[in-house]
């Protein structure tokens, strides 16, 4: 189990749900939040309500008068969110696309902008809302379909230039007198025009070097500055991609068909894939702190990362326990253990939601 993950647990006033794989949480996030450590959490995905649709059906969604409120509320979470990230971590924002770009303004003041990703829904006829029964003539706007995404990443101060890891390097290679032309050479990632070029780009945080680089720009440092260089995994934001599916800023992901019991908000299990393969290694700790439908913790799961969901609806809680012990995923031990007459073990499972 992860050193950090059991700090986690320790310091929490009040349990809900875990094991050794995730953790379950029923109540306010910004008070449970306060209670986590620092420099915690390798990934943190937000869901939170998006204040323009003004649904009934999604809690929050409603709270706020004025835009500038909502964009105060969401400033606090990104405030505690940059105390929460570990210096490698990333945070992937869904929000609406008509206050994105008010959202981005804000978190560029904390952050380093990484992207602000456009999420397609080609659905299949039938099951793309009001798009087929809208009439044409009568838009006086183009018709909103699509959200955004915005994923960002630690920084010292705001947004370019002030990445973690290019202060860190910028540091380290003029503590050392090495140019970015000598140490480019060294790590072969020099450019064609530029000659000092990637240790340019990631000393702007416009980029991040691979495994290989990094060992390579370590060891030439190191003998020549006296700063301890920490492990890839500890200073290095994960991007991994294995193919050219959704690689740009746009990505093409169908909604969450209806069902029964279907979440207002939930996003597909494939998006939630997608950010958590992409944005974290196995074994890291992925936090959503506005759970809802509990996508971003049955992905941890289902890719081996330890999920932490904070989620206010008490009942939302329950169902997701139901939901994540029916997948019968192979390490939820807790579950196949137990007799085979559910409700017996669920009643003992949410003794502290009633």
């Amino acid at each position: 189990m992860s050193r950090t993950f059991s700090n986690i647990k320790k310091k929490l006033k009040k349990k809900y749900f875990v094991n050794e794989k995730y953790l379950i949480l029923n109540g306010d996030a910004f008070k449970i939040l306060k209670q986590f450590p620092d420099q915690s959490i390798n990934l943190i995905i937000a869901d939170p309500p998006y204040h323009t649709t003004k649904k009934s059906n999604i809690i929050g969604d409603k709270d706020f008068d004025t835009d500038q409120e909502f964009i105060n509320w969401i400033e606090k979470f990104i405030i505690e969110s940059k105390r929460l990230l570990k210096k490698s971590g990333s945070l992937y924002l869904f929000c609406s696309s008509k206050i994105s770009s008010r959202l981005e303004v804000m978190v560029r003041n904390h952050m380093n902008i990484i992207s602000n990703i456009t999420w397609t829904k080609p659905n299949d006829p039938g099951f793309d809302g009001w798009k087929q029964k809208v009439k044409v003539e009568n838009l006086r706007g183009w018709y909103n379909y699509s959200e955004k995404i915005i994923h960002a990443e630690i920084s010292e101060k705001g947004n370019l230039g002030n990445s973690y890891f290019g202060n860190f390097l910028k540091k380290a290679r003029q503590q050392s007198g090495m140019s970015t032309i000598e140490l480019a050479e060294i790590t072969k990632s020099y450019g064609k025009i530029n000659h000092g070029g990637a240790i340019s780009n990631w000393e702007a945080g416009r980029n991040i070097p691979s495994l290989n680089q990094y060992e390579l720009l370590s060891k030439a440092l190191k003998k020549k500055s006296k700063i301890k260089f920490p492990k890839y995994n500890d200073i290095i934001r994960p991007f991994n991609l294995i193919d050219k599916k959704n690689f740009t800023d746009v990505w093409d992901f169908p909604n969450v068909r209806p069902y029964k019991g279907k979440h207002p908000a939930e996003k597909p299990l494939e998006l939630v894939d997608h950010i958590i393969k992409s944005s974290s290694f196995k074994n890291d700790l992925v936090l959503d702190p506005f759970a809802g439908s509990f996508s971003t913790i049955k992905s941890a799961l289902k890719n081996s990362r330890i999920g932490i969901g904070i989620e206010i609806d008490k009942n939302l809680c329950k169902k997701s326990l139901v939901e994540i012990g029916s997948k019968k995923i192979k390490f939820l031990s807790d579950y196949n253990k137990q007799p085979k007459n559910q409700n017996i073990v669920y009643e003992g499972l949410f003794k502290n939601l009633k």
